[in-house]
């Protein structure tokens, strides 16, 4: 009996079943530096301890991203290990804020199953579910990955597709509990602009670029400890479809995010993911750069917050003056990589 593990293929995946991932996470300050020496994100509360305790955080909260690509980690083994493409992502909630300290755990139930077309791959949909060391859900998300079949003449199981929200509805968005903004220090944050100044429809380009090396993207991966082949071995990947390793679509994201700095300074936390699509494939020694679309706006149930839906999207090796999305056909931009709707907190005047 082999006593390695390969990863799960499509026929291994059975619909209502539930995975509990290995390795559960400290999360600590040093994960947090390194998320911003490879990132260079500016956002004030995960960056100051004195800056978030004066809002009524208990201290500086690790990054919502580095807590979600920890605990999107930890499911890597068992459910993309063998994924051909992630494909999407729908219904993410941030419930509560990850702390220095803070012990994550991953869990995954089996909601969706279709072969594809082609017979070689099916579609799996997840909700993986992150909590910390009491037991507390801190996030939720839905992802859909395209996965290798080991025998292509395995039957195909009846096909599922779940019904999922277009977006998380502004009701449930989950603002950190106990906020008082009154302190919040416009000049500490680096923007005077706060959620009345922005209008739904508007456009932002967010102006800088930042290229993409090789060994930060290995870095980062592994920071998450995503065990994804395509990212680590040339050897293989030299002889597979793009020639080279793939980078991490979650890398693509996080750098989006930091360079929505200029331009969003005060969307000081991530509310909700409504839905995300890696458009195109990211190698290293490219450049990235992103603009913004404010989709929505709304009231929260928090004092002085206020929640803004973005559309962020990231380009490679184009500037984002004109605000590249789509062709004619429908079709995305080659040169676009990343479309991401999701909700952010924003204080209030």
């Amino acid at each position: 009996m082999t006593k390695t593990n390969t990863g799960n293929f499509f026929e291994d995946f059975r619909l209502g079943q539930t995975i509990r991932h290995a390795t559960p996470r400290t999360v600590t300050a040093g994960d947090q530096a390194l998320y911003t020496a490879l990132y260079g994100s500016r956002f004030v509360v995960p960056s100051s301890d004195a800056f978030a305790r004066a809002l009524g955080y208990g201290a500086a909260p690790i990054d919502d991203l580095l807590a979600f690509h920890i605990v999107f980690g930890k499911t890597v083994p068992d459910i993309s290990l063998n994924a051909v493409a992630n494909l999407g992502y729908a219904d993410g909630r941030f419930v509560a804020p990850v702390y220095p300290g803070d012990t994550l755990s991953t869990a995954s139930e089996v909601i969706g199953l279709k072969e594809t077309s082609s017979g070689k791959t099916g579609i799996v949909y997840v909700r993986s579910t992150g909590t910390n060391q009491r037991g507390e859900t801190v996030m939720s998300y839905v992802r859909w990955v395209m996965v290798r079949k080991r025998d292509e003449g395995a039957p195909a199981p009846d096909p599922v597709t779940p019904d999922l929200p277009e977006a998380v509805a502004a009701a449930d968005l989950v603002p950190p509990a106990g906020l008082d903004l009154a302190a919040y220090d416009l000049d500490a944050a680096g923007s005077p602009h706060l959620w009345g100044d922005y209008a739904v429809g508007e456009k932002i380009d967010h102006i800088d670029g930042m290229t993409v090396e090789e060994a930060e993207h290995q870095i980062a991966t592994r920071l998450y400890q995503n065990t994804a082949k395509v990212h680590f071995n040339q050897h293989v990947e030299g002889q597979g479809r793009f020639g080279r390793r793939l980078v991490y679509g979650g890398h693509a994201i996080s750098t989006a995010r930091a360079l929505s700095f200029n331009g969003l300074a005060n969307a000081f936390a991530i509310g909700a993911i409504n839905a995300g699509a890696h458009a195109n494939p990211v190698f290293a020694g490219v450049t990235l750069y992103a603009w913004s679309e404010i989709l929505d706006k709304a009231e929260t149930s928090a004092p002085g917050v206020g929640a803004l839906r973005v559309r962020t999207v990231a380009t490679k090796d184009r500037a984002c003056a004109d605000f590249p999305l789509k062709g004619e056909d429908g079709k995305y931009d080659p040169a676009v990589v990343l479309d991401l709707d999701y909700w952010v907190f924003m204080p209030k005047r």
